[in-house]
């Protein structure tokens, strides 16, 4: 019996986490760890390098060279895109496009726990900068390409991959690059992106397969007070620090109103019944009666929900003052405004105006975006691949259109005439898994089912009939 229970023991021991791994899974995390470490933020990081290294380790794998390249805009040397083709049999099929960003948010020692360059995995957790924005979907898509040659798949449509450069800021935006000077090697029928995730209670379930159904449109304001300052010792009313305050704390509160689309729409109709109580009575509500105030406050306790129910401005970088000693003679605060498709940026710049009531705050445009452009239609020729692979991994668990409260480089996919969606399969926690902020880190087992989940699901678009 003694025995018997010690081989049993030696037996769970050897079931080691390396030794459970799914096929292909030490390679895929030693790619994943290479990608994450290398920095690719901008001024000082470098994604040429990134889309070589990516390059280099599917070369190795036995990808084709030839099915490579690495593609550099002029003068612009530290931004380059990676895009790999894996050949389709029927060319007149419409390809299908992996889409994913290969730079990241900058991100500083001194602020983080962990070095944010180092992947580091604690407690089943992954942390480090780009886990979740986007490096994790960046390696499972070409993991996911590298997989399919290892068994000589041959799906029916050509799959193209993209990784590209840019989409934070800073660097030449890889996709739009591609999609105005490159535009075959970007030519789909459907691109695959960012945007869509699994959301998570925050009470170790999960609450839906989001897909990307639309995205917000973003703009930059600017609030800016003058006066002719003066000596600190002689303090007057008109103060252009003080004026500015008035000005953000009147934007701070004010909430624009509630405003339903297709995706938002079908979100919160969706999502009623799963989340259930006070929270899913007040879904249904919104839906059928968008004014319900009640209904609005009660979901707009989530920020996250409240993003998805109305255009949002919010303050990000405020300025002002020349000398501790001097009264200000300047003040400039920048706005960032997140706009319900279909909504005016004038009317955006207007309201701004008409809440802040001060005729020494100066609102005016610092940034926008191209003119906004309708999203692709989300029919069932999309959510089906989608859940029949969900299901395949998350049984039972539904699959929801939802409005992406950021932005992506769909909207470049879009402008060039190809569909884009989000989708990856990871799951995103209630409070953001930090992305863009502190301690960005993403679930072991996370990564490991999106894994499982994109294989399936690129084949099954992959072999789509028309």
């Amino acid at each position: 019996m003694r025995a018997l229970l010690w081989g049993l023991l030696a037996a769970v021991w050897l079931i080691s986490p390396a030794s459970a791994q799914a096929p292909g899974e030490a390679r895929f995390r030693e790619i994943f760890k290479t990608l994450v470490e290398t920095d690719t933020s901008f001024p000082g990081g470098d994604c040429t390098l990134a889309a070589q290294r990516m390059a280099d380790w599917m070369k190795a794998q036995g990808f084709p060279a030839t099915q490579l390249q690495i593609l550099v805009p002029d003068g612009q040397p530290k931004a380059g895109n990676l895009v790999a083709v894996y050949p389709g049999r029927d060319p007149k099929a419409k390809a299908v496009l992996l889409l994913g960003h290969l730079d990241v948010v900058a991100a500083r020692r001194e602020d983080w726990v962990r070095d944010p360059f180092r992947l580091q995995e604690e407690g089943g957790i992954f942390y480090a900068r780009g886990v979740a924005d986007m490096k994790a979907q960046d390696t499972i898509w070409a993991d996911t390409l590298v997989r399919y040659h290892d068994e000589k798949f041959r799906p029916r449509r050509t799959i193209r991959m993209a990784l590209t450069c840019g989409e934070e800021g800073g660097f030449v935006n890889g996709a739009r690059w591609l999609a105005e000077t490159h535009r075959d090697l970007i030519d789909a029928g459907l691109a695959l992106n960012e945007g869509g995730f699994i959301q998570a209670d925050g009470k170790g379930g999960l609450l839906n397969q989001g897909v990307e159904a639309a995205q917000k449109v973003s703009a930059n304001f600017t609030l800016e007070t003058t006066n002719p300052g003066g000596h600190s010792a002689r303090p007057r009313p008109d103060n252009a620090i003080a004026s500015l305050a008035r000005a953000v704390d009147k934007v701070s509160r004010y909430s624009f109103p509630v405003q339903m689309i297709d995706a938002n729409r079908a979100y919160f109709s969706q999502m009623a019944p799963v989340v259930g109580g006070e929270a899913g009575r007040a879904m249904a509500a919104i839906v059928a009666n968008p004014r319900d105030e009640v209904a609005a406050r009660v979901i707009s306790r989530s920020p996250e929900w409240n993003a998805a129910l109305r255009t949002t401005c919010v303050v990000t970088l405020i300025e002002g003052g020349h000398a501790s000693n001097a009264l200000p003679q300047s003040a400039r605060a920048t706005i960032n405004c997140r706009a319900i498709p279909g909504v005016s940026l004038d009317e955006v710049q207007a309201t701004l105006a008409r809440v802040i009531d001060d005729p020494e705050v100066k609102v005016t445009s610092a940034f926008r975006p191209f003119p906004a452009i309708a999203p692709a239609p989300l029919g069932d020729r999309v959510l089906d691949p989608v859940r029949q692979a969900s299901a395949e991994v998350w049984p039972g668990l539904p699959v929801v259109p939802v409005l992406m409260t950021a932005g992506s480089d769909s909207m470049h996919m879009l402008r060039a005439g190809v569909p884009a969606f989000g989708v990856s399969g990871l799951v995103r926690d209630p409070d953001g898994n930090g992305l863009h902020g502190l301690n960005e880190r993403l679930s072991v087992k996370s990564v490991m089912d999106a894994r499982r989940f994109v294989y399936r699901l690129v084949k099954l678009y992959a072999d789509q009939k028309d």
